[in-house]
C-alpha cells in the first residue's frame, strides 16, 4: 500500500516516538522548519514532542496519543519523526494499526524509528521510509542530496536512484554547524558482484533484530535487505547480528543486500566489512554493496521499506533503482 504522494501545501506533523525533540537546539529547528516551508509544506508539531523524562522519552501514552494523532488528523498528509534514540519499541504492542491501514500517510525516520517503520508495513502492509528525520533538515550544509532523495521518494511516482553521493560527511553537525569536513566519494564498495530485483526491507541492523521472533518482523522472502549500523556498533556485533538475521527461516529468500556507510567511530574498515562478508557462505551468490548513502552518515538516501528495487554491481560500478 502507497501512501499518497505529497504535494505543495501539504502539512507534514512532527512526532517524537523515540528521543524527545527537546535535544534538538532550537535554531536546529528554526532551519528545519524553514527549510521544510521553502520546499512548499507546512509544518506542524505534535502535542508531546517537547516533553521528557529522566531517558529523554516520554510516556508510551503520550507518544501514542501523538502518532495516533498524526495518522487521524485529515489536515496531515506526512509525518516526519523528530529523531532517534532507543525507545520506539515500547510502543508495538499499542499502536492501532487498523486506525493506520485506514489513514496510509508518508511516515519517514531511520535509527531507532526502524522499528515502527517495519512493524507498520508488517501489520498494515503500508510501505514506510528510512530516510531524514525533522531534525536533519536543520542541516545547514550539504544537505541538497539528502531533499533531493526525499523528494524523489515522497512526491513522486516514477522510479529513481540512489546513486553515490560526491561527497560524505559524519562530523557532529549539530554541534557546529560552520565546521563541516566533507570527504570525496566516487563509487560504493561492491563485495558481491551481480544483480539482484526484490522488495526493500530493513533499517537499522540492530533495532531490526529486537523484531526477530515477534510479529512485527517482515518477511525477507523475496527481498532485498537494506542495513545500517551507527558509532555504536562495532565489527563483531555487525557480524553476530547479521548472522542471526540470515538464520532467520525466510533468510534464504534474501536476493540482494545493501550495506550503509558506517560512522568513523565504529572503527569498522572496508576491509573487516569484506572480511565478514566472506564468511557468510549463504551470501556467495547474491549480490552485496556497501558505503551506500543511508544510515548515521550523511547525506542520506531515503530507502522505501516494502517498495520493490533493483540493485546491480560490477567492478566499480552500481546501480540502485526504487520503484516507489
Amino acid at each position: 500500500m502507497l501512501p499518497n504522494r505529497l504535494s505543495p501545501g501539504d502539512e507534514i506533523r512532527v512526532i517524537a516516538p523515540s528521543t524527545s525533540m527537546a535535544l534538538v537546539k532550537g535554531k536546529q529547528v528554526e532551519i528545519a522548519t524553514q527549510r521544510l516551508n521553502q520546499l512548499g509544506f507546512t509544518v506542524t508539531f505534535g502535542k508531546h514532542v517537547d516533553d521528557h523524562d529522566e531517558f529523554f522519552t516520554t510516556s508510551i501514552e503520550q507518544r501514542i496519543e501523538d502518532l495516533h494523532d498524526a495518522f487521524k488528523d485529515p489536515n496531515v498528509k506526512g509525518i516526519l519523526t523528530a529523531l532517534g534514540g532507543y525507545h520506539a519499541n515500547q510502543l508495538l504492542t499499542h499502536i492501532d494499526y487498523n486506525l493506520i491501514q485506514s489513514n496510509p500517510k508518508v511516515f519517514c525516520g531511520y535509527s531507532d524509528i526502524t522499528a515502527l517503520g517495519a512493524a507498520i508495513y508488517k501489520k498494515t502492509g503500508l510501505i514506510t521510509y528510512s530516510g531524514p528525520f525533522f531534525s536533519t533538515f536543520g542541516v545547514k550544509y550539504g544537505l541538497d542530496y539528502t531533499i533531493q532523495s526525499f523528494l524523489e521518494a515522497v512526491t513522486n511516482d516514477a522510479p529513481y536512484e540512489v546513486s553515490p553521493s560526491a561527497t560524505w560527511s559524519d562530523d557532529k553537525w549539530y554541534l557546529d554547524q560552520e565546521e563541516r569536513t566533507f570527504v570525496e566519494q566516487d563509487n560504493y564498495m561492491v563485495i558481491h558482484e551481480g544483480e539482484a530485483e526484490g522488495t526493500l526491507i530493513g533499517g537499522n541492523l540492530s533495532t531490526l533484530h529486537l523484531l526477530q521472533g515477534t510479529d512485527y518482523m517482515p518477511s525477507l522472502k523475496d527481498s532485498i535487505l537494506f542495513i545500517e549500523e551507527d558509532d555504536e556498533a562495532h565489527i563483531h556485533s555487525f557480524d553476530r547480528v547479521l548472522q542471526s538475521i540470515l538464520q532467520l527461516p525466510d533468510a534464504k529468500g534474501i536476493k540482494g543486500i545493501l550495506i550503509g556507510r558506517f560512522q568513523k567511530d565504529s572503527n569498522v574498515t572496508e576491509t573487516a566489512i569484506k572480511r565478514v562478508i566472506e564468511t557468510k557462505k549463504e551470501l556467495n551468490h547474491i549480490p552485496v554493496i556497501a558505503n551506500v548513502n543511508f544510515g548515521h552518515v550523511q547525506p542520506l538516501a531515503t530507502i522505501p521499506m516494502g517498495a520493490r528495487a533493483s540493485i546491480s554491481g560490477n567492478g566499480t560500478t552500481t546501480e540502485i533503482t526504487i520503484y516507489s
